[in-house]
């Protein structure tokens, strides 16, 4: 047992937040390092052992956390591991390890902090919408508690050391999610690719680094840390990035609506149809299809479907959650009939 409500969603997927018709999330993750030992890619049992102790003795003590959740992530079943990935709360690599590792979660799932990752520590704060500034603020402020009771790796010219080149210096990684189906359908997804790399970002899938865009929802982070500040990093995202992307994809929305609506009606009531029916459903047409819906709902194309249910059902039928609804280990062919019937009966 891990602890959390699975049946409920994460901060992540809770579109409460700003533009949270576009921006699902905000997420602010920084890469520290304890001086005297190795990283983690070089470190033996033993070190990350110790590693793992000291995460135990001080994280769980942060002020003004009561509600902190340890999670011996080495001692979890695969399906518990999947079920935190699933969540955003831990990474594949750190759910895909053979070493001493941990993490340090609390119960309304805004903050993690991943112990023996690809650093000793990754610290993480998410937001639901478009909330950079709030994220940055609650980051630094458990970084600098960390900070007065474990010495942290750190280069008087470079900054904090890390394990990637990439992360040298503030070692801090802002990302948003975005949920972009009106720049798939209309086939500009381009648009964002090439301002990503025109500001020297990367753009990821579903679940970060080498995975797929599952679901039209992406992922946009910066690549490099060194020579900028925090607050110019934040500010470039903030004010450049953010409000970039979430114009060309409304106006993608935009034209849907104005010029091909019988694209979008067809869509969107298609995918309607077939989740209310459908009696097998891979797990890439259940995202793409409720993502169609998701859009017709929010231009209310759509009426009497709750947008809730819908991004609860965007976690549900992954593959962790589906088994840990219905409280069976399901293969594939298994999974698939599952999910068209928990799809009906909540769109019901």
């Amino acid at each position: 047992m891990i602890g959390l409500d699975y049946s409920s969603t994460g901060e992540w997927l809770r579109g409460t937040g700003p533009d949270g018709d576009v921006v699902i999330s905000t997420r602010v993750r920084l890469a520290r390092n304890l001086a005297g030992f190795n990283f983690a890619n070089r470190a033996d049992r033993g070190e990350k052992q110790q590693i793992v102790a000291l995460a135990r003795e001080h994280a769980l003590g942060l002020a003004g956390r009561s509600d902190l959740l340890w999670i011996d992530v080495a001692s979890l079943d695969a399906l518990d591991s999947l079920l935190l990935v699933e969540r955003h709360l831990i990474s594949k690599q750190l759910a895909r390890g053979d070493q001493p590792r941990a993490a340090v979660v609390n119960r309304d799932e805004s903050f993690s902090l991943m112990i023996n990752e690809e650093d000793h520590f990754r610290i993480q704060v998410i937001r639901s919408g478009r909330r950079a500034a709030d994220a940055w603020a609650e980051v630094n402020r458990i970084d600098d508690q960390l900070g007065e009771k474990l010495p942290f790796a750190f280069h008087s010219r470079f900054g904090y050391l890390t394990a990637c080149p990439t992360n040298v210096g503030t070692g801090i990684r802002l990302s948003i999610m975005l949920h972009l189906p009106a720049l798939m359908l209309t086939k500009e997804i381009e648009r964002v690719r090439r301002a990503a790399q025109d500001m020297q970002l990367a753009i990821r899938g579903f679940y970060g680094e080498g995975s797929e865009a599952l679901g039209d929802i992406f992922q946009i982070s910066n690549q490099t840390t060194l020579g900028k500040s925090e607050a110019q990093l934040l500010r470039e995202f903030d004010e450049g990035v953010m409000p970039r992307v979430v114009e060309y994809e409304r106006r993608a929305r935009h034209v849907l609506v104005e010029r091909r609506l019988s694209l979008l009606d067809d869509r969107v009531h298609r995918a309607l149809g077939i989740l209310r029916s459908a009696r097998l459903l891979k797990l890439d047409e259940a995202l793409r299809l409720l993502s169609h819906l998701r859009l017709g709902v929010q231009l209310g194309r759509i009426e009497g479907v709750d947008p809730r249910t819908i991004d609860r059902l965007l976690m549900l039928v992954q593959p962790a959650h589906l088994q840990k609804t219905l409280g069976e280990s399901l293969h594939q062919a298994e999974r698939a009939e599952a999910r068209a019937t928990l799809i009906r009966e909540q769109l019901r």
